[in-house]
């Protein structure tokens, strides 16, 4: 079995960006509601998401470093995609609430206080700029980084929509703004997070890797000397990392078990090297009579 090293992620960097999210979160739920601001008050669920996302990423990242148990063979390594998952299902969970809410108060335009929505913007663009450099480094081979990154990328993005509203109301009196902009935060919101909630439903139903190409696979396996075909295949992603196949092997000739294993281990290589797959069961077979088709619906 070959191993994907992939770096821990800093936990003293995620309690950082942690912090400094917690502190735009309540500071805009403050400003939202002293301002009557939909908009701040958008911008501070996307930034509550952001600390439910860093927060679930450490727990998962240290709960999948566990090593593997009699009673959990494969260890916790899943909680970084269950965590994934529950992450984007409560952001479109918000998301869905502030368009509701979005469209009542564009029909219904309340008095916003454009003084709060300008200034808790601008304090959102500086902290969640700091966040995103905090974690730029870790967010390329971690779902649930990547996921909080993304967040915080698009939380400055939104910050940005929020100053410009609270500017329009300054100088026009236009109310109605923020609650539009406010609708554009929670549809960027289910945007954002659909991907996310699209793969890790994908690894947890542990559907074939899309980057695998089966039919390749099995003719580069049948390439090989005193090899029939590879059939019975199984395969799967245990997280963003891991990929594990098995499959049944069919041999040409009743040859040794020591020359078996020689060519089993042949075959292992070619899957770790040229597919990049990371934990390989292969059975092997002569002239049995089983199904001898790829996928085998069981």
């Amino acid at each position: 079995m070959s191993h994907h090293h992939h770096h821990a992620v800093s936990g003293k960097k995620l309690f950082i960006t942690v912090i400094l999210n917690v502190i735009i979160t309540l500071s805009q739920i403050i400003g939202g509601v002293i301002s009557g601001s939909l908009a701040l008050l958008s911008d501070a669920m996307h930034n509550f998401s952001d600390v439910l996302a860093l927060l679930i990423a450490w727990g998962a990242n240290n709960l999948s470093s566990r090593p593997s148990q009699v009673d959990k063979t494969f260890g916790f390594k899943r909680a970084e995609i269950l965590a994934a998952l529950f992450n984007a299902a409560v952001l479109m969970g918000i998301a869905i609430f502030l368009i509701v809410e979005s469209v009542r108060k564009i029909l219904h335009p309340e008095p916003v206080s454009s003084v709060w929505v300008i200034g808790l913007g601008v304090l959102s663009i500086v902290l969640n700029s700091a966040s995103v450099l905090l974690i730029k480094d870790d967010s390329s081979d971690n779902i649930n980084i990547k996921a909080a990154y993304l967040h915080l990328m698009t939380d400055v993005g939104t910050s940005i929509a929020v100053v410009v509203g609270g500017i329009v109301i300054y100088y026009l009196d236009i109310f109605w703004i923020d609650s539009v902009i406010s609708l554009l935060i929670a549809i960027y919101l289910i945007y954002a997070s659909y991907d996310i909630l699209k793969e890790s439903i994908a690894i947890l139903m542990q559907f074939s890797p899309k980057d695998i190409d089966l039919k390749k696979l099995s003719d580069e396996v049948s390439n090989i000397a005193g090899i029939k075909n590879i059939h019975h295949i199984h395969i799967w992603r245990l997280n963003d990392h891991d990929t594990f196949l098995e499959a049944h092997i069919d041999f040409d000739s009743n040859i040794h078990l020591k020359e078996v294993t020689s060519k089993l281990e042949k075959i292992e290589k070619l899957l770790r090297d040229k597919f990049h797959i990371s934990h390989i069961t292969l059975q092997p077979e002569y002239q049995r009579g089983d199904d001898k088709r790829l996928i085998v619906g069981e």
